[in-house]
């Protein structure tokens, strides 16, 4: 079993459809391999895929790239992956099946508190982010450097529009009705409810939340390089 890393915490039919939506992304991935696989929900929003076969090994690990896992036990001096849980001005907590905590100077992300730095790079709650498990006990936790690199990349490019408690295709539905498709390039998969909506060159992103943030039930933040 991989858990993934990842979480739903929505309720009702949004729920449905986000693991509706999982399940068929899980099947597409693992489609040239010789497996089945069961999909369940853990009581702290963590999905589970339980997988059998012949390329099983394959398969856990195949998803535990794509998406993260969540582990009993983090090896030191590797990174893991969390989903932000909530901020403070000591740093970041991330969810990673159990609070893991991220000091502000392990944040690596330039000047300001934890919470303006969250805003800066439109970090909605419960975006999964890797992080460094340190290998000595006196060493501080830290974002991984890829995933800083990521986040700095979201910075010098085109604006972006980070969006949550919603899946790709819902989000992309809401900017086609909101007269936007021709104003946006993509909108990139983060985790599975949480959605980064790419914009053209010369698209603003923060007249783009206006117009799209009625109509989703969601927190939205602008990155504006």
């Amino acid at each position: 079993m991989v858990v993934l890393a990842t979480k739903v915490y929505v309720d009702g039919e949004a729920r449905e459809r986000a693991l509706d939506g999982l399940e068929a992304l899980v099947a597409d991935a693992l489609a040239d391999l010789d497996v089945e696989f069961t999909l369940g929900l853990r009581d702290d929003g963590f999905p589970s895929v339980t997988v059998t076969g012949a390329d099983a090994t394959a398969a856990r690990n195949l998803l535990a790239a794509e998406w993260g896992a969540v582990t009993p036990h983090r090896e030191p001096g590797e990174t893991h992956v969390g989903t932000l849980a909530s901020w403070d001005e000591e740093g970041f907590v991330l969810d990673a099946g159990e609070d893991v905590r991220v000091p502000a100077d392990g944040l690596g992300l330039g000047q300001g508190t934890p919470a303006q730095i969250r805003r800066r790079f439109g970090l909605v709650q419960h975006l999964p982010l890797r992080f460094h498990e340190p290998s000595e006990a006196d060493e501080p936790r830290r974002l991984a450097d890829a995933e800083r690199d990521r986040l700095y990349e979201w910075t010098r490019g085109t604006d972006r529009l980070n969006v949550n408690s919603a899946t790709r295709a819902e989000v992309r539905a809401t900017v086609n009705r909101a007269g936007h498709a021709d104003d946006i390039v993509t909108v990139e998969r983060l985790g599975l409810l949480e959605q980064s909506v790419v914009c053209r060159e010369g698209t603003d992103a923060p007249g783009l939340l206006a117009e799209v943030g009625p109509h989703l039930r969601s927190e939205l933040l602008a990155v504006v390089p």
